[in-house]
């Protein structure tokens, strides 16, 4: 496996044909700038970007909703505090629309503390050892915000950022661009980091588009952390679920990689085959019990592939999730724990599960996994499909 990170700049054919079509569209197929609410969708109604107030940030900023939606009846809603997908709303195999996501309609409740529910994270998503690393001879440390080690780039990561908002408007696709500069020292980490996530909702796919350049040599780990349930009630355990994935990385007690990346063959983690989520909870090791592992994905890294497909059989939604990133990390809301509420929901344990792709945890750390370092001049660009649907 190439251990160098995955940058458009440095291999501009590692992605394949279909992400280099999907970025050139993205680009010659629309005219950027932002647009009025009755400009959007002029010749598509259905296909536009809906911005609504959605709260005060504690610096008295406002925070926004956009609503991108299309003629397939999916809706999805982003606002650009965090770059929080707030909600994504689907049609089931009888035409019923419900929200298939965990979150929240109000800034409130975010603001006052969630477990990443659809955000943007960064600098670094997943746990670094220790919360410390080297990087050409300089150590760096970082917020110990997860027991000993760093999560999801630390105290305040980037899914507590207000990222600067652009509506793109095109004719067949919903657009919203995001944007945000890390400055140098942020969380710990070094250099000027400037990154850009784009969300384009085309037909039956959400395109998310990660994009980052650096003043200084860094490390950078971007993913985006939402909790589906696609019954959009009640636990995923009885979900059915496919990874692309022969083997994982199994970690310690604090959930930090060993360094080893084991063959699925014959475990609880093999889901080559499709199996139902929470049929062998029992055969897992730990507190609280279900996933929390980094698989790695078969195939090259760097070129888009299918990672993951999960299916409700009773609404017989699906979402398939496709990227060029060299891992997933499969979560099943170990943590949650009922206290949080939404529309008079309870978001109970294993209320909903996470497909975050990734490079894998502790990669700073970790010298035989993929590169997670960004240096001056290199572009990072990383894309993710997320595609929705029913089965009979």
């Amino acid at each position: 496996m190439d251990k160098r990170i995955y940058a458009l700049s440095k291999y501009p054919l590692i992605s394949g044909l279909s992400l280099l079509v999907a970025l050139i569209l993205l680009v010659a197929g629309c005219k950027s700038g932002k647009k009025s609410d009755a400009e959007e969708g002029q010749k598509n109604p259905k296909c536009k970007v809906e911005k609504t107030f959605f709260g005060m940030t504690p610096e008295g900023d406002s925070a926004m909703l956009y609503t991108l939606t299309n003629e397939k009846d999916i809706k999805i809603s982003i606002t650009n505090y965090g770059g929080i997908i707030t909600g994504i709303h689907t049609p089931d195999k009888n035409g019923k629309t419900t929200n298939i996501t965990l979150g929240f309609d109000n800034l409130e409740q975010y603001l006052e503390g969630h477990p990443y529910f659809g955000a943007i994270v960064g600098r670094y998503g997943n746990r670094i050892a220790l919360a410390s690393f080297s990087l050409d001879g300089e150590d760096y440390t970082l917020a110990a915000n997860n027991g000993n080690n760093s999560l999801h780039g630390g105290v305040k990561g980037f899914d507590k950022m207000l990222w600067s908002p652009e509506v793109i408007g095109c004719d067949e696709r919903s657009v919203l661009k995001l944007s945000y500069t890390s400055p140098d020292g942020e969380e710990g980490y070094p250099g000027n980091l400037a990154v850009t996530v784009t969300y384009e909702l085309l037909m039956d796919q959400l395109f998310i588009t990660y994009e980052a350049e650096t003043d200084k040599a860094t490390v950078l780990n971007l993913t985006n952390h939402t909790y589906f349930n696609l019954a959009g009630e009640g636990t995923i355990l009885d979900h059915i679920l496919y990874l692309n994935a022969s083997r994982y990385t199994p970690v310690n007690e604090e959930l930090i990689p060993t360094g080893e990346l084991a063959n699925v063959e014959g475990t609880p983690y093999d889901f080559r085959k499709p199996y139902v989520i929470g049929k062998r909870f029992d055969e897992l090791s730990g507190e609280p019990s279900g996933y929390d592992h980094n698989y790695v994905i078969d195939g090259s890294a760097g070129e888009k592939r299918l990672a993951a497909k999960a299916l409700d059989p009773l609404t017989g939604r699906f979402i398939e999730v496709h990227t060029t990133e060299p891992g997933v990390q499969f979560y099943t809301g170990n943590f949650l724990d009922g206290s949080l509420l939404s529309d008079g929901r309870a978001y109970q344990q294993h209320s909903g599960f996470c497909l975050e792709t990734q490079h894998f945890p502790d990669s700073p750390n970790q010298p035989d996994f993929p590169s997670t370092v960004l240096r001056p001049g290199e572009k990072f660009v990383s894309q993710t499909i997320f595609r929705f649907g029913v089965e009979d």
